[in-house]
Protein backbone atom coordinates (compact mmCIF):
# COMPACT_ATOMS: atom_id res chain seq x y z
CA UNK A 1 0.00 0.00 0.00
CA UNK A 2 1.47 3.20 -1.00
CA UNK A 3 1.05 6.76 0.00
CA UNK A 4 -1.65 7.58 -1.74
CA UNK A 5 -3.53 4.38 -0.48
CA UNK A 6 -2.73 5.27 3.70
CA UNK A 7 -3.93 9.02 2.44
CA UNK A 8 -7.51 7.67 0.48
CA UNK A 9 -8.01 5.38 4.56
CA UNK A 10 -7.44 8.38 6.47
CA UNK A 11 -9.75 9.95 4.48
CA UNK A 12 -12.33 7.46 4.38
CA UNK A 13 -12.40 7.20 8.14
CA UNK A 14 -12.23 10.93 8.91
CA UNK A 15 -15.99 10.49 6.75
CA UNK A 16 -17.35 7.50 8.34
CA UNK A 17 -16.10 9.31 12.13
CA UNK A 18 -16.92 12.58 11.74
CA UNK A 19 -19.39 13.55 8.88
CA UNK A 20 -22.12 10.54 8.79
CA UNK A 21 -25.08 10.04 10.94
CA UNK A 22 -25.90 6.95 9.84
CA UNK A 23 -26.43 3.70 12.57
CA UNK A 24 -26.59 0.29 11.69
CA UNK A 25 -27.63 -2.26 14.01
CA UNK A 26 -24.25 -4.20 15.71
CA UNK A 27 -21.75 -1.60 13.52
CA UNK A 28 -20.44 1.15 14.93
CA UNK A 29 -19.19 3.23 12.07
CA UNK A 30 -17.31 6.01 14.53
CA UNK A 31 -14.99 3.40 15.79
CA UNK A 32 -14.42 1.78 12.35
CA UNK A 33 -13.51 5.41 11.37
CA UNK A 34 -11.15 6.18 13.37
CA UNK A 35 -9.58 2.75 13.33
CA UNK A 36 -9.40 3.40 9.36
CA UNK A 37 -7.47 6.83 10.19
CA UNK A 38 -4.96 4.91 12.61
CA UNK A 39 -4.13 2.67 10.42
CA UNK A 40 -3.76 5.65 7.76
CA UNK A 41 -1.51 7.48 9.79
CA UNK A 42 0.28 4.20 10.94
CA UNK A 43 1.05 3.76 6.77
CA UNK A 44 1.61 6.92 6.22
CA UNK A 45 4.77 6.92 9.35
CA UNK A 46 6.10 3.45 7.90
CA UNK A 47 5.90 4.92 4.09
CA UNK A 48 7.62 8.35 4.71
CA UNK A 49 10.38 6.42 7.23
CA UNK A 50 11.06 3.70 4.73
CA UNK A 51 11.40 6.74 1.79
CA UNK A 52 13.88 8.54 3.87
CA UNK A 53 15.87 5.27 4.40
CA UNK A 54 16.22 4.80 0.61
CA UNK A 55 17.27 8.81 -0.15
CA UNK A 56 20.36 9.25 2.20
CA UNK A 57 22.92 9.78 0.13
CA UNK A 58 26.15 10.29 1.97
CA UNK A 59 28.72 12.49 0.03
CA UNK A 60 32.05 11.25 -0.88
CA UNK A 61 30.91 7.41 -0.40
CA UNK A 62 31.88 5.24 -2.52
CA UNK A 63 30.31 1.78 -3.71
CA UNK A 64 32.34 -1.35 -2.78
CA UNK A 65 31.95 -4.68 -4.70
CA UNK A 66 33.78 -7.20 -3.51
CA UNK A 67 34.43 -10.47 -5.49
CA UNK A 68 33.47 -13.29 -3.29
CA UNK A 69 33.24 -16.77 -5.18
CA UNK A 70 30.57 -17.95 -2.45
CA UNK A 71 28.07 -15.66 -3.62
CA UNK A 72 26.39 -15.31 -7.00
CA UNK A 73 26.64 -17.38 -10.46
CA UNK A 74 29.27 -20.23 -10.71
CA UNK A 75 29.18 -20.86 -14.20
CA UNK A 76 26.15 -23.62 -14.25
CA UNK A 77 23.07 -24.89 -13.16
CA UNK A 78 23.09 -24.99 -9.83
CA UNK A 79 26.85 -25.73 -9.35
Amino acid sequence: MGLGGCIILIAVGAILAFATDWHMQGVNLDLVGVILMVVGLIGVVTFSSMARRRRVLIPGQTTVVEDDESRGYRGGYGA
